[in-house]
């Protein structure tokens, strides 16, 4: 499987980790989380999470309010939270 934008596929065949990485920054803020193959129960299933939290993700950065060209603390715990549980 190919990487997406703010998606990145991890097959390391030296590493335990493989999966999808989600990165996305936003008004100097990045927010990062994994999901591995072996939680979600392979490639395709892991990568349906990861898009799915992508999409929430981005809809609450993207429609959330600033102050001084950052993003609020508010939608940065928010946003941690949303990651958290997914």
């Amino acid at each position: 499987m190919k990487s997406k934008r703010n998606l990145t596929r991890f097959t390391y065949e030296t590493t335990a980790f493989q999966g999808w990485r989600l990165c996305l920054s936003r008004a100097g803020t990045t927010f990062t989380k994994y999901y591995s193959d072996k939680r979600y129960g392979g490639s395709k299933k892991s990568l349906a999470a990861a898009e799915s939290s992508l999409a929430e993700l981005v809809q609450l950065v993207d429609n959330s309010r600033r102050v001084d060209n950052k993003l609020s603390q508010a939608t940065t715990r928010k946003a941690r939270k949303l990651l958290a549980k997914s």
